[in-house]
């Protein structure tokens, strides 16, 4: 619902992730598939999750799944050690194993390094060959046959920086996290409760603000997002205050928002 709220196509939905096998982080899913298959879709959903989502999945489409015109496939994910579960031309998807009460995985997305373009004054001023134009591209020198020189640092450019993205949630501190997502661009780590309920968190298997603004600092993130409060608070602003004095970049993430994880 949030997604057609938001504007969003289900239809261009090429994969889903799930981190555990948790009401609040499964529910929807089911909705989805309906509404996709109302919509017509018609080629294969591949789930990434956590086992058994493969039964649960085969016990809802029995009762539910009549008039399907696509097929939902599951591939289970590993949740103690990190994996390559995804990919495409354009980026990858890591496992993050994460510490909760269930087998939960977080997730990496990463963009892959693009080919390099080539300076379009340049290829008219050096009168570049087809075969020069991708050798530059794919990041060679040139020399040609004159002896001279023509250096890919200053015949190219990136198009765009590759950025990346993480998710984690549900999960205790973990400085296993903090190596794996170092560097990100943009990192969403929950933060259920305060320290005034620390314990509570490390008994639920949960982390409060300081230790999602904690992660984000050693691990040198460029910004972070923090959710999935304790409905024991009635506000989020003091999530907000005790993650900003450990890491200033943070914000609450708000539903229907949108967050830019690339530089503009």
């Amino acid at each position: 619902m949030q997604l057609l709220r938001a504007g969003l196509s289900l239809l261009r939905i090429q994969a889903v992730f799930i981190s555990h096998l948790h009401g609040d982080h499964l529910f929807g899913l089911f909705g989805l598939l309906s509404t996709m298959s109302m919509l017509g879709r018609k080629s294969e959903l591949p789930i990434y999750a956590p086992p058994p989502m493969k039964n649960v999945l085969r016990d809802h489409l029995y009762y539910f799944g009549d008039g399907m015109m696509y097929q939902p496939v599951v591939h289970h994910i590993p949740t103690d050690s990190p994996a390559l579960i995804y990919e495409d031309k354009a980026m990858t998807v890591h496992t993050v194993p994460l510490r909760h009460r269930v087998p939960t995985s977080g997730f990496l997305f990463r963009e892959k390094t693009p080919p390099r373009n080539v300076h379009k004054y340049l290829i008219a001023q050096y009168r570049l060959s087809v075969n020069e134009i991708v050798q530059l591209k794919n990041g060679a020198d040139i020399t040609r046959p004159d002896g001279e020189s023509l250096k890919n640092e200053t015949m190219t450019y990136l198009p765009y920086t590759p950025c990346a993205y993480a998710y984690c949630s549900d999960t205790q501190f973990s400085e296993d996290v903090i190596e794996q997502v170092r560097g990100v661009d943009l990192l969403y780590h929950e933060a259920t409760f305060q320290s005034d309920r620390a314990e509570l968190a490390r008994q639920t298997m949960h982390a409060t603000a300081a230790d999602a603004a904690t992660v984000a600092k050693q691990a040198a993130v460029k910004k972070l997002l923090i959710g999935h409060f304790s409905s024991r608070y009635p506000s989020s602003d003091g999530f907000l205050h005790e993650a900003q004095a450990i890491f200033p970049n943070t914000e609450i993430g708000q539903e229907l928002e949108t967050y830019r994880i690339s530089p503009p």
